[in-house]
């Protein structure tokens, strides 16, 4: 800015800067009003921010960083509308406007000063909104490690629980599957034993889930190998009672060799259960022609796929995700911890385990890596 230029502008703001700073603060007075009872920027902000633009030749960004963060810290950033903020800058920036066309100045200088004007504001509001939304995405970060904190605790203590009293509740039903098999050999014949015996396995599964949220019940489990096809043939024998009286039909694809897995068998046969169970589930006998499709395929030399899907109702696209969250259920007595143990139980695997659903199709989608045989 020429010298002639800044020092009429300096001038006149030593005449009218009360005039100035009175008219932006009365305008304030009608915007909303932060817990501090002062209007979203005081007066002293607003008299540091003239000067500077009346005052000094350049428009240092440093000098409007520590400006704006003054204005910000002043206030608790939780309660503070960043939008009446905003809205007073304008304002000032307004008056400010009203102000220099009062000087006596040619048009040159008049342009000089209302770019001289505009770079300070513009600087001023820049630096506040950066740092309003440092600290508003610092208070949000915060509270989501403060909820997954609560929520991991939750899940911790659930384990503890379920480590401490759901066992008392498998003892008994080993003790009656063991009397089951006794009555079985030694009356072949007698009706519902089969039964009986199904319902005990259900339960015992059911129970399964909560003991797999603790992890004690990984002690003294080995890692064994096992074939892939082999247990989903076991798991389909286990749900048969259910596959007929749904009225299912199950279709199964292979375009694998022989594939094995490495792992703790029973927890993929869990999976491999409840997935299947859930089509069951949703596959009503009313529905038309229901069908469970189990697709396995190679994606490569290590990798297979296990696709499991049914033509039930479609999954809502907002729920795709949700699904897998513990605690999440869309059925009246459901616990919300199946498909969440399920994507634990996978991933444990160095596994994926993801949904996809589209109208009349619904796929449950399992990669896992294939353990090499030695010859």
């Amino acid at each position: 800015m020429y010298a002639g230029t800044y020092e009429k502008l300096s001038a006149f703001y030593n005449q009218r800067k009360e005039d100035i700073v009175n008219e932006w603060s009365e305008k304030n007075r009608h915007v909303q009003s932060d817990s501090d009872n002062n209007n979203v920027i005081n007066n002293k902000v607003m008299e540091l921010l003239l000067k500077k633009v009346f005052c000094d030749k350049e428009c240092n960004d440093d000098v409007f960083m520590v400006l704006a963060h003054e204005a910000i810290q002043s206030r608790r950033i939780s309660s503070f509308n960043i939008g009446d903020f905003v809205y007073s800058i304008k304002t000032g920036r307004e008056v400010t406007q009203k102000y220099l066309f009062q000087i006596n100045a040619t048009e040159n200088e008049m342009r000089i000063y209302i770019q001289q004007m505009n770079d300070c504001f513009d600087k001023f509001l820049y630096f506040a909104v950066s740092f309003y939304s440092e600290n508003q995405n610092q208070i949000i970060k915060e509270k989501n490690q403060f909820i997954d904190s609560t929520h991991k605790d939750r899940l911790t203590l659930l384990g503890q629980m379920t480590s401490s009293f759901i066992h008392e509740f498998r003892n008994p039903l080993t003790s009656i599957q063991g009397f089951i098999q006794l009555l079985k050999s030694d009356y072949p014949n007698m009706k519902y034993l089969d039964i009986i015996s199904n319902e005990i396995e259900q339960l015992n599964f059911r129970i399964s889930q909560f003991l797999l949220l603790s992890k004690k019940e990984l002690i003294g489990k080995e890692k064994v190998n096992f074939p892939l096809n082999e247990l989903i043939s076991e798991v389909l024998n286990f749900l048969y009672p259910s596959i007929l009286d749904s009225k299912v039909k199950i279709i199964k694809e292979n375009h694998t060799k022989e594939v094995f897995l490495c792992g703790y068998k029973d927890e993929i046969r869990q999976v491999l259960i409840n997935i299947i169970f859930n089509a069951i589930d949703v596959l009503t006998p009313e529905s038309k022609n229901p069908t469970i499709e189990i697709i396995l395929k190679n994606i490569n030399a290590t990798k297979v796929q296990i696709d499991i899907a049914n033509n039930g109702p479609e999954i809502p696209a907002n729920l795709v995700q949700t699904i897998f969250e513990p605690f999440f259920t869309t059925k009246t007595l459901g616990t919300g911890l199946g498909l969440f143990v399920c994507k634990e139980i996978i991933e444990k695997h160095r596994g994926t385990l993801t949904c996809e659903s589209q109208k009349s199709r619904t796929v449950f989608s399992i990669i896992l890596p294939i353990q090499e045989q030695s010859n």
